[in-house]
C-alpha cells in the first residue's frame, strides 16, 4: 500500500495510491467527490476536469501519486461558481448534466485568468465535450458571467 497526501478542496487527505491509480478514481471512490465524472477514461472528453495548482487537468489520466499541488473539484468550487452555474441554467447550457461539472471547473480557471473573450472561451473549452447542447450556450454563460462580475466590481 502506498499512501499519498493530497490537498483536496482545501483539506489535506491521505489516500492509497498504489500503482498509477488515477486522481479521478481517488476522488470518486475514496473521497466521495462524484461530480468528477469519468466518461472516456483516456483524457479526451473533459468530463473529469479538476484544477490542479489552479490549472485544468484531466483527472482520469493523472496519476494521484504524482499530484503535488492543491486539487479543486466541482464540489470545492461550488460557492465560487454559483453565479456561473446560474448562467448555465439560464441559457440552457446543460441538459443531461454529465459534462457540466468539468465544463464549470474549466470555466472557473478561465474566469480567474481573465480569458473570457468568446473565441478564447470556445478554444479553451473545445476539449470539454458536450453531446447534448452544442457550445454556444456554454460560451455565452462564461462570457456573461465575466461581464456580470466585472460590472459588480467596485470602481475607483
Amino acid at each position: 500500500m502506498t499512501l499519498t497526501r493530497l490537498v483536496v478542496n482545501g483539506s489535506p487527505v491521505d489516500v492509497e495510491t498504489a500503482g498509477l491509480r488515477s486522481l479521478a478514481d481517488v476522488l470518486r471512490r475514496d473521497l466521495g467527490l462524484t461530480a468528477t465524472k469519468v466518461a472516456c477514461g483516456r483524457g479526451e472528453c473533459g468530463a473529469c476536469t479538476v484544477l490542479v495548482g489552479g490549472r485544468p487537468r484531466m483527472a482520469c489520466t493523472t496519476p494521484a501519486a504524482l499530484v503535488t499541488e492543491e486539487v479543486w473539484t466541482s464540489e470545492g468550487l461550488a460557492e465560487e461558481s454559483a453565479d456561473l452555474r446560474a448562467r448555465f441554467a439560464d441559457t440552457g447550457a446543460f441538459q443531461c448534466g454529465f459534462c457540466t461539472p468539468g465544463q464549470v471547473v474549466h470555466a472557473v480557471a478561465l474566469l480567474r485568468a481573465g480569458r473570457t473573450g468568446p473565441e478564447q472561451v470556445r478554444a479553451a473549452l473545445s476539449g470539454n465535450i458536450c453531446r447534448c447542447t452544442g457550445y454556444q450556450a456554454i460560451v455565452e454563460s462564461v462570457c456573461r458571467t465575466a461581464e456580470e462580475r466585472a460590472a459588480a466590481e467596485p470602481r475607483p
